[in-house]
């Protein structure tokens, strides 16, 4: 039976100075759209910029879960180019999709969302076109793929927070965030204040370290940005084969206040209070038990473990 990969053609990879040899037998790429995506003004516009990239198949996602088994389909059918049109949740989904086979994978993404954050941690522009021009002649590099267990098992790209950044996205209406881009955080902070519950957490590090506190937030990155354009891991490389952690412990209403406007910079590693590290693995319990979101989709309650899979997955990075 024909797929849309018979016609293949074979890449070499040469990454950390050794020779990784892909076999990418669908140079076409197979593209999931989100028509919900927050950026989208006219589908059929959209559409129609897409048929430059001459895809192998076009899927339009219509509900939630659409995309990680458009994507899960793709590999089954060999089509290893895969290209999320969306936004943060429907690269997470694609993600999952393609989570056990990663490595016989190829992703690429045309920022769509109100976020994009992960488009933004590794540099893409923002303009349809643009990107577009970049799939067409991608370069790409390895990145790390991150796996969570809780009450259901998850893999992610970008972040994952828990604790109090739930109460605070409650307090952020798609009108805020459009209105305030980076600083709705430190809007929706002030109004989720006097709510903060603190969680008695124990952390375990590498199964090595171990730090038991009271924390509002653990955060657990492999991108650098959340909630459009705020630097949460400022230092964060999605390929480095490690996680980058930040707890945000127990403190005053204006201490946390100011630690608010502090991350909106980007300064908030400096911050004696700020316990930041990074590991390959990373254990959290708490009581109450947090729960954690990973790109705004709730994924479990704590106990929660963090895995890195170091450089699983192909990632289209910028033009060739």
């Amino acid at each position: 039976m024909a797929t849309c990969c018979d016609s293949g053609v074979f890449l070499f990879l040469f990454v950390s100075g050794r020779c990784n040899y892909f076999a990418r037998r669908c140079m076409t790429p197979y593209i999931i759209v989100n028509p919900a995506a927050g950026s989208i003004t006219n589908l059929d516009a959209l559409l129609a910029q897409l048929q430059r990239l001459h895809p192998a198949k076009v899927h339009v996602t219509h509900a939630a879960g659409d995309a990680e088994k458009f994507a899960a389909a793709a590999i089954q059918n060999r089509c290893n180019y895969i290209v999320a049109a969306g936004g943060d949740g429907t690269l997470n989904e694609v993600i999952n999709g393609i989570a056990t086979r990663a490595e016989d994978a190829c992703v690429g993404v045309v920022p769509l969302g109100t976020g994009n954050d992960f488009a933004r941690s590794i540099g893409l522009p923002a303009a349809i076109e643009a990107n577009i021009d970049i799939l067409l002649s991608p370069k790409t590099r390895f990145i790390d793929v991150v796996r969570v267990k809780s009450d259901r098992t998850r893999f992610f790209v970008n972040v994952s927070a828990g604790g109090f950044s739930g109460l605070i996205d409650e307090k952020l209406t798609p009108g805020i965030k459009h209105a305030w881009g980076p600083l709705a955080y430190v809007r929706g902070a002030a109004a989720a204040l006097p709510q903060l519950q603190a969680y008695r957490t124990q952390v375990v590090f590498d199964e090595k370290e171990r730090v038991s506190m009271d924390l509002y937030n653990v955060v657990v990155g492999n991108g650098r940005f959340v909630a459009g354009g705020l630097p949460i891991a400022p230092d964060a490389d999605p390929g480095d084969g490690l996680l980058d952690i930040v707890l945000i412990p127990k403190c005053s209403i204006p201490e946390m206040a100011l630690l608010a406007a502090e991350i909106v910079l980007g300064k908030h590693l400096a911050n004696n209070a700020i316990v930041f590290r990074r590991a390959k693995t990373i254990e959290v319990r708490s009581e109450p038990g947090m729960w954690f979101n990973v790109d705004g989709e709730l994924v479990g309650n704590a106990p929660a473990v963090f895995q890195i899979g170091p450089r699983r997955l192909n990632f289209v990075v910028g033009k060739g």
